[in-house]
């Protein structure tokens, strides 16, 4: 018999995510991540967080049957520029541009100022995330575009990519583990004698004349999204010049969101002082937005790493995901893990370049690595 030709599929470029079907978008993400849920991405779109104006233009990349059934699905922007991404490819476009090539527009597959990983090929059997990574490629082409690029890809993605042909990069975050501890005085007790007197020093001198709450669902009132926004506004000016998010985000998290959220706000008496915002995930806490309107020793730590672990003992989740960068984390409990990224070069002498440049990289970040597993601040074993 004749083998029985594949069922037919249509891959195409959507207009934005929050135009696809909430359900069958969220059936494909598995609902363990939050920012590559319907109403993330969505709400960044219907906000003006991404969209006219923004460099970051929704082009969602789909996959369905005959019958119009969504069968895969990849967050995907056509991007101007190389902001909020965490993953820096400047020097990519300095080469490229020096070359007379034309760097952007390129296709980033991730989900917009959030650098957490998580997965990028939505679907459910690899043959349907090939195919996604594949229109990746077409859109590409048929464009005349320089590249595409997935970032924080989910580690059991990278297999996938590499298939594919796709360029590996790999970065450092550092993250917290949660071995099973029953409260922060246990995770202390695995440090050494010096870091663990550092921390308790530092959680005193933090909440020193202060009152540290937290809210989330329905506790979360008008006042305290209104205080996150001059928190988080702050942070955007000084570390990326403008916030990414827009005020309209904030209200829209509120709304869709407020159950997989927890507000972590500090008080001098009555006057909020500083805030971090935390997204709840499956099995791990993401630390996502920092804001303060005076400068407190060591609240940044509290907010940020310290309460978070408290939120992540008591919820019983796996770990704490903090953001990009900072080695500081490292003396405060977050070990060095791997993040990954794949990246699509058209052309090709331009990719022998970046692929020179991936491997060196590659060999220093492995160095690094090495370094900062032997500089934890846990105990030694015998």
């Amino acid at each position: 018999m004749a083998e029985a030709d594949p069922p037919a599929r249509t891959i195409s470029l959507g207009t934005g995510v929050a135009a696809v079907d909430a359900a069958a978008w969220d059936a494909l993400a598995g609902g363990g991540n939050p920012f590559v849920s319907h109403a993330f991405l969505a709400l960044l779109e219907e906000s003006g967080s991404v969209g006219p104006g923004t460099g970051w233009q929704a082009a969602p990349i789909l996959v369905e049957d005959a019958a119009g059934v969504l069968l895969g699905a990849a967050p995907a922007y056509l991007k101007s520029h190389s902001q909020g991404e965490y993953v820096f490819d400047h020097a990519w476009a300095d080469a490229w541009a020096r070359a007379g090539g034309d760097y952007y527009p390129k296709l980033q597959i991730a989900a917009p100022f959030t650098p957490v990983p998580g997965p990028r090929l939505l679907a459910q059997d690899h043959e349907t995330a090939l195919l996604l990574i594949r229109g990746a490629e077409a859109v590409v082409r048929q464009n005349g575009l320089s590249s595409a690029h997935a970032t924080f890809v989910a580690p059991e993605q990278m297999p996938i990519f590499e298939q594919a042909g796709w360029l590996v990069r790999r970065d450092i975050q550092f993250h917290f583990a949660n071995a099973g501890y029953g409260s922060f005085d246990d995770f202390l007790a695995t440090l050494t004698s010096q870091k663990r007197k550092q921390l308790r020093k530092e959680r005193a001198r933090a909440s020193q004349g202060l009152r540290i709450e937290d809210f989330t669902g329905d506790a979360i009132r008008p006042e305290h999204w209104e205080a996150m926004w001059a928190f988080y506004q702050d942070t955007g000016a000084r570390k990326w010049g403008h916030p990414y998010l827009t005020r309209a985000a904030f209200d829209l998290l509120g709304a869709r969101m407020a159950n997989r959220i927890i507000l972590s706000i500090a008080y001098d008496g009555d006057a909020p002082v500083a805030g971090a915002m935390h997204f709840v995930g499956a099995d791990t806490l993401y630390g996502r937005y920092w804001g303060c309107v005076r400068d407190i020793p060591y609240l940044h730590f509290e907010l940020c790493y310290y309460r978070a672990i408290d939120i992540a003992i008591a919820r019983g989740l796996a770990r704490v995901e903090a953001g990009a960068q900072g080695g500081h984390k490292l003396a405060r409990g977050y070990g060095p893990v791997a993040t990954w990224s794949a990246h699509f070069i058209a052309d090709p002498g331009f990719r022998r370049a970046v692929a020179d440049y991936l491997e060196q990289e590659r060999r220093a970040e492995e160095a690094e690595m090495e370094w900062l597993e032997g500089h934890t601040p846990f105990k030694r074993s015998v």
